[in-house]
């Protein structure tokens, strides 16, 4: 009995023992925006005890006391962050959580401090993009100044396309909230750009990827620009206005108690944007009546309809109008010794309008305690897009006088040529895109002593309705000395014509599938991406299959921090209505894909210099191109030869640097070479030998319009030793010049001429007028209600050079042909003032 007794007293305190516990409580944050994250995972490892995060991001977990537990800390699309630890019975710890998005080959760009992160990302603060002394007030126009292979293209700054490693702006994909963004198809010129969908204002993080990007992406061959929203947990605001616009947004969450559900939650954010170039364009060469109004409203409001489904929508509207009434135009251009003057009297109008809007509507399922979410978007965008323009050019093309000692010195002293130039347009397009798509995730591990394996695999489906209408009514009247151009004795010939009656209706069908693998131990953190997607178009009836696949590595016992990188894919982007589009206006809808193959290997390296901490990237990459539908670039317009008539490559090494040059404030390098070459099947091109008119030269390939061989980009910033609230802002910007041929005869001889180099310096000084940390030693000052407040002085262009953005052509009756440059802005001041509450 004795024993029996001594037994069950055992027994019972073992059982109590067993059933002492601790409570570990926190909060779980983004690591970059410090924003709670709602429906995270916390659960003790191999076991099914486990809570979700609330709506701020809090937990309260009991766990098991005096063993060793390990604690996962996880969400879809964060790294799952594992902790160790051993707690006393009834112990009480609190331990807060900040997980980091999964890595990968993009640049990311979050709006709280610099936060790290591993393989080849690129880190920087949104706020500091917001200093950049920029003219278009669009985020793209600050892409060259943080993206690898990244160049504004000839529009300059007056415009915010971009080129990356050699491929225009169409090859470039846009997103925001995993919605794709498209924008007008008929803009010429930097000057009748509107504001981009974008607003920085309302961004939450970038991710920019610069090639050998992931089968989740579309089908372009350049870029995936990613862009996600604030999730906003509390009222916030700003407004600011300049020279060149304003902008003002609000953001918040609203509270809702219900009885079945427990706390729901709201949340709204909303900007707007007006800006205007009237200021800028009065420094142009061409002088007139300039009246450009751009305008642009967005909003996103997500609704938590319970724990695990949320309800986002998202809408946008921009309104762009360009109205000019020219005047004059005078250019001068030649050497020391033969110098030219162009003068142009001008008669007409020119108004251009394009309305663009979007809406779109996405559910997310994520089921509370799996590993696994679901979501379904929708979107629809349209274009409205009006070009009217009737304008007759009076020209005098002559000769100046150059001798220093002579008395007409700068005066005209030998006529070349005058005539007569008119451009008529009616131009109409309206362009519906809508699209229905379902994305998927589902991520799982298995975790040891030593290492931790994971697998995360995505899935997506996609269907695309699009419509276009396109009329088309536009012609050139070009007079020479009196007779016209093309000269007949029979009747006046038109220069050129074009007038069509378009009506397009296609689908496309796409989808993706693709697993990253991670495995990480004690001495390397590896990941793997394998994908593939496949897209079919009816109106070609192309099908289309591209693989690709992304190696991340990163030895963790090795002297220097390093990682690297290789990629390799197919990368295959069908054509959307301007490829199909030829020089004369007609539509070849038997234009197939054009069709890349990258390669791209990189490392990246973080080291400190005199304690302060340092990260350069380096890529590697080469572009074989097949299918190409050829095209040729003024201004901003893109021009496309309606057809597959070409291939090329495009090769090239970029570098970058960042880091704090200054104590606190954050620098960047971007150093790039390339060469972008194609030739066109069936045609031997030829080189015309320098100095040598009537010799030529047989050549292999001829430079695409985006060979732009030497880029760096520069963005620079310091404040005073003795007062940080005053900083200076630099944008430097240094690049080759870019090739160009003939109009009308640009085959034979293709792109056989280059643009002067591109170079300018903009500078902003900028001070903070107010911030919180002044509350306390000046309550009364007059920004108080603000949280901060800054004012700007910006100088555009400081050392006033006169970029070229294009040329105009003077053809005379003997069929020469004269290019006159068109210059960019010149020297400009802006004030700018922002407020922040």
């Amino acid at each position: 009995m004795k024993y029996t007794l001594t037994g069950l007293c055992l027994l019972l305190t073992l059982f109590m023992y067993a059933q002492e516990t601790a409570t570990i409580s926190g909060k779980v944050t983004d690591a970059d925006t410090e924003d709670p994250i709602e429906l995270a995972s916390v659960k003790v490892s191999g076991t099914s005890i486990g809570v979700l995060t609330d709506d701020k991001g809090r937990y309260e977990l009991v766990v098991p006391a005096n063993q060793n537990i390990t604690i996962e800390y996880s969400f879809v699309n964060y790294k799952m962050f594992p902790l160790t630890l051993r707690l006393g019975s009834n112990e009480k710890k609190r331990q807060n959580v900040a997980l980091q998005i999964e890595s990968g080959a993009e640049i990311v760009v979050t709006d709280s401090g610099v936060t790290e992160r591993e393989g080849d990302g690129v880190t920087a603060d949104v706020r500091e993009l917001k200093l950049i002394p920029t003219i278009s007030q669009t985020l793209e126009s600050v892409l060259p100044s943080i993206g690898l292979g990244t160049s504004s293209g000839t529009g300059g700054e007056l415009s915010s396309q971009y080129s990356v490693r050699g491929g225009n702006y169409d090859e470039n994909l846009v997103y925001v909230n995993d919605f794709e963004i498209y924008r007008p198809f008929l803009v010429r010129s930097g000057q009748q750009e509107g504001l981009t969908f974008p607003n920085i204002d309302l961004i939450r993080d970038i991710s920019f990827s610069s090639g050998g990007f992931d089968a989740r992406y579309g089908d372009k061959m350049s870029s995936v620009l990613n862009i996600t929203y604030k999730r906003p947990t509390k009222f916030k605001g700003s407004f600011g206005a300049s020279a060149l616009g304003g902008s003002a947004h609000i953001e918040g969450s609203i509270a809702k108690k219900s009885d079945s559900t427990g706390v729901q939650r709201l949340r709204y954010l909303f900007g707007m944007r007006y800006k205007t170039t009237r200021y800028l364009l009065g420094s142009l060469d061409l002088q007139g009546e300039y009246a450009p109004n751009f305008t642009d409203v967005q909003g996103m409001i997500t609704y938590d309809l319970n724990p695990e489904l949320q309800l986002e929508l998202i809408g946008n509207y921009s309104r762009s109008v360009f109205n000019f009434v020219p005047e004059t135009l005078s250019s001068t251009l030649g050497l020391v010794n033969f110098a030219l003057q162009f003068r142009v009297a001008f008669d007409g109008s020119e108004t251009d309008d394009f309305n663009t809007g979007m809406g779109g509507a996405s559910l997310t399922y994520i089921p509370e305690g799996k590993n696994y979410f679901l979501k379904l978007l929708a979107s629809s965008y349209q274009s409205q897009e009006n070009e009217r323009f009737d304008l007759i050019g009076q020209y005098l093309l002559g000769e100046l006088e150059t001798d220093l000692g002579s008395s007409q010195l700068g005066e005209i002293v030998s006529i070349l040529g005058v005539g007569t130039e008119q451009n008529f347009a009616r131009n109409y397009l309206t362009a519906n895109v809508t699209n229905v798509q379902h994305k998927g995730g589902w991520e799982w591990e298995n975790n040891t002593n030593d290492k931790a394996v994971s697998h995360f695999v995505q899935w997506g489906a996609r269907f695309q309705n699009e419509q276009i209408f396109d009329q088309l009514n536009e012609w050139e009247r070009l007079d020479s000395a009196g007779y016209s151009v093309p000269y007949s004795t029979e009747q006046v010939i038109l220069n050129e014509v074009i007038k069509t009656d378009i009506s397009l209706q296609s689908n496309r069908f796409s989808a993706y599938v693709q697993n990253t693998w991670n495995h990480k131990d004690s001495t390397k953190d590896l990941s793997w991406t394998v994908g593939i997607r496949g897209q079919y178009w009816d109106l070609n009836n192309e099908l289309i299959i591209s693989p690709r696949t992304t190696l991340l590595y990163k030895p963790l016992q090795a002297e220097k921090d390093i990682s690297f990188k290789a990629a390799v894919g197919f990368y295959h982007q069908p054509p959307f209505y301007r490829e199909l589009r030829n020089l004369e206006g007609e539509v070849n809808e038997e234009v197939l894909s054009q069709k890349s193959l990258h390669v791209v290997f990189g490392y990246t390296y973080d080291f400190l210099v005199y304690k302060k901490k340092f990260r350069l990237i380096g890529e590697a990459y080469y572009k074989h191109l097949w299918d190409v539908v050829p095209y040729d670039i003024d201004n901003v317009r893109i021009r496309y030869y309606g057809d597959n008539l070409a291939r090329g490559y495009v090769t090239g090494v970029d570098f970058r640097l960042n880091g704090e040059f200054v104590p606190g404030a954050e620098s960047w390098i971007n150093l790039s070479f390339l060469r972008a070459r194609e030739n066109f099947l069936d045609t031997q091109h030829q080189l015309r030998t320098v100095g040598l008119p009537d010799s030529v030269q047989n050549v292999n390939d001829v430079p695409r319009p985006t060979d732009r061989f030497f880029n760096l980009s520069m963005f620079f910033q310091d404040y005073l030793p003795q007062n940080k609230n005053f900083k200076m802002h630099m944008n430097l910007s240094v690049g080759s010049g870019l090739p160009f041929g003939l109009p009308e005869n640009n085959v034979l001889y293709r792109n056989t001429y280059r643009f002067n180099p591109y170079h300018r310096i903009d500078i902003g000084f900028s001070a903070q007028l107010w911030n919180e940390d002044m509350r306390m030693t000046k309550p009364g000052h007059p920004f108080r209600a603000f949280e901060n407040a800054w004012v700007s002085l910006e100088i555009f262009n400081l050392m006033q050079v006169a970029n070229t953005a294009s040329n105009t052509w003077i053809k005379t009756v003997f069929n020469q042909q004269f290019a006159i440059p068109n210059r960019l802005t010149s020297r400009r001041i802006n004030l700018r003032l922002k407020f922040e509450w």
